[in-house]
């Protein structure tokens, strides 16, 4: 079967969450703690919260699937930018940030994160957006690549709190 993206639904939180633990560390810097990753899964990324998530008028959360099971997701998120830094540079307004982005390793080289980027790009553009940003780890070498072929540009800098350990992102915009 080929790769297809929907929207996520409430009784999606589950395979969510199981997805967002398999993947998040990967996105995390060499010799981020193992232990750190954990805490940061357990806050932002539980079933619970990807419930929450998905009960939010606020966020569009996306799934990818092959053969009818996740292998990755996105989520974007409107409103006002919370962050001073990302505000700064986010001048194209009104704006959506996509906030996490991940497949799963095996599905890497796959055209899944392509499918996925087309439709998460196709969703931002329907809530009336102009610009869609992200923050990305500055030593994510592959997502940076995957982020530029798809015409997100680099715009600043930002921090993003990992368990105990703040690490520095780069902040990625593109226009929709």
């Amino acid at each position: 079967m080929p790769i297809t993206t929907r929207r996520a639904v409430a009784g999606d939180a589950a395979e969510l969450y199981d997805v967002a633990a398999r993947t998040f560390g990967l996105a995390c810097p060499p010799g981020t703690p193992q232990s750190d990753v954990d805490a940061f899964i357990a806050q932002h990324l539980s079933a619970p919260r990807f419930a929450d998530y998905l009960a939010d008028g606020d966020r569009i959360l996306l799934v990818a699937e092959d053969d009818g099971k996740p292998v990755g997701y996105a989520m974007l998120v409107s409103g006002p930018i919370a962050d001073p830094d990302v505000r700064a540079v986010v001048t194209a307004q009104p704006s959506i940030e996509l906030s996490k982005f991940y497949v799963l390793e095996g599905s890497h080289g796959s055209g899944t994160a392509a499918a996925l980027m087309a439709a998460t790009l196709a969703a931002a553009a329907g809530t009336g957006a102009v610009t869609c940003w992200l923050g990305v780890n500055q030593r994510n070498v592959r997502a940076a690549k995957f982020y530029a072929k798809h015409g997100f540009e680099v715009i600043g800098t930002k921090r993003f709190l990992v368990g105990g350990q703040w690490h520095d992102d780069h902040v990625r915009a593109r226009l929709l």
